[in-house]
């Protein structure tokens, strides 16, 4: 798991590529945390163009993801998802939570 930052107009945007897994999770959080108490965007994008597997680990990714821009009093939004995350994510009903297919990022 790999993932790229950037930020513009209290937008982050989070690129992640690579596989998302058990083993690659905790890490990615952390680093996502990190970026979110360094930044305190108004929005953060997740974008998973580059994830060629996800595992339910990418749901707990999403959910601290959410619980962390809540407490900003911000928002999540998912972009550029391929089709095996989106089956992942879409099992776990996360579109009732985050937006999907956002914007695409700056890139």
């Amino acid at each position: 798991m790999q993932y790229t930052s950037l930020l513009q107009d209290k937008r982050l945007t989070i690129l992640l590529s690579g596989e998302i897994d058990h083993h690659s999770a905790r890490e990615t959080m952390e680093a996502i945390t990190a970026k979110l108490d360094v930044y305190l965007p108004r929005r953060c994008v997740l974008d998973f163009g580059g994830v060629s597997f996800m595992d339910s680990s990418g749901i707990a990714i999403v959910i601290h993801t959410l619980r962390a821009m809540e407490e900003l009093g911000g928002e999540v939004w998912l972009a550029n998802i391929p089709p095996q995350p989106m089956k992942v994510l879409r099992a776990a009903g996360i579109e009732k939570l985050v937006r999907l297919g956002a914007e695409r990022s700056p890139a």
